[in-house]
């Protein structure tokens, strides 16, 4: 326990240090990441995935429908 809380005190110090500039930059590095084309076609690959293992996909964009007219929804029992 004494381990946990020495490492988040050396932590919270150490980004203290670093300052809001180097939030930002780390900040601007992650959004220039996220919107890279390759990141995101990767994505939209696990979603579909996802999608395919779960039994819950994303709606057309275009359309509203779902992609398999014959599948229901999951039904939620409502809490009493």
């Amino acid at each position: 326990m004494k381990g946990i809380l020495f490492g988040a005190a050396v932590g919270y110090v150490l980004g203290a240090r670093a300052g809001r500039a180097r939030y930002d930059q780390i900040a601007r590095a992650f959004r220039a990441l996220a919107d890279h084309p390759a990141v995101q076609g990767a994505a939209g690959i696990v979603r579909a995935k996802v999608g395919e293992k779960t039994g819950f996909k994303r709606r057309s964009a275009t359309n509203g429908h779902r992609a398999d007219p014959y599948r229901r929804d999951p039904v939620i029992p409502r809490a009493n």
